[in-house]
């Protein structure tokens, strides 16, 4: 098993910035590839971003690139999504996600586990 907990969401001004972290615990954490949902209300949860065991693949949604930046600690089993220049679409519930493999793919079913979410609120 392996339990994740996010934080750092709240409410930003449009054009602000975030940083959410997610804690992971209970598994080796550089055997899991994570990854980064949303689910705005009404909406389905979509991808965000995900990245390798490593650290040295990541990938985005193009409703992200070049805004979010995902990375990883896994001396500190932390993962991190600083989100930069943020828009009212933004808002959202942010999840966190793990799944055994070495690159995390970008559907929901892909994942094993979940953290509980936090939320972000962006206003404009």
């Amino acid at each position: 098993q392996v339990q994740l907990v996010e934080s750092g969401g709240g409410l930003v001004q449009a054009g602000g910035s975030l940083r959410l972290s997610c804690a992971a615990s209970g598994r080796t954490f550089s055997n899991y590839a994570m990854g980064w949902f949303r689910q705005a209300p009404g909406k389905e949860r979509e991808f965000v971003s995900v990245i390798s065991w490593r650290g040295s693949r990541t990938y985005y949604a193009d409703s992200v690139k070049g805004r979010f930046t995902i990375s990883r600690d896994n001396a500190k089993n932390t993962m991190y999504l600083q989100m930069n220049s943020l828009k009212a679409e933004d808002t959202a519930v942010y999840y966190c996600a793990a799944t055994r493999t070495v690159v995390g793919g970008r559907t929901v079913d892909g994942y094993e586990y979940w953290g509980q979410g936090t939320q972000v609120t962006v206003s404009s």
